[in-house]
């Protein structure tokens, strides 16, 4: 897709490109500054081929321009997720309990895989799942 965003990009030219300047850089910055644990840099590099291609096109102001405003509208939905998680924090606060457990959970289930790549001989204890209180209903 990414490569199909930059030859349209061309293909159109300077003038043409300038009203979709936004709609294309959108993946490209999101690809970006992502920071998954899987990310292909691959993706990363060419993100960043086409955004410097896009510059040379449209010109430094025009992309600074619509670069700002894709930055500026990925912040505004970072920060409206972020209050809309303390807002169910305070709305459901048995679903936010959930998600808290599970963070634990598997917060601790990283460390016990760490240790055991670092010490293979040390074999960290697995919880085990056919407990009594995890057979209950949490509620």
């Amino acid at each position: 897709i990414f490569k199909f965003l930059g030859a349209i990009s061309v293909d159109l030219g300077k003038d043409k490109i300038k009203p979709y300047l936004v709609t294309i850089l959108t993946p490209l910055y999101r690809e970006l500054n992502s920071n998954y644990a899987e990310q292909d840099p691959t993706l990363k590099n060419l993100s960043q081929e086409i955004i410097d291609l896009l510059k040379k096109l449209v010109g430094l102001e025009a992309f600074s321009l619509a670069f700002s405003s894709v930055q500026k509208q990925a912040n505004q939905k970072r920060a409206m997720r972020k209050k809309q998680r303390a807002l169910q924090t305070v709305a459901n606060p048995d679903i936010a309990a959930r998600r808290k457990l599970k963070r634990h959970k598997n917060k601790a289930e990283t460390r016990k895989r760490k240790i055991e790549s670092l010490r293979p001989m040390h074999k960290a204890k697995r919880h085990r799942g056919h407990a009594l209180k995890d057979l209950a209903m949490v509620e």
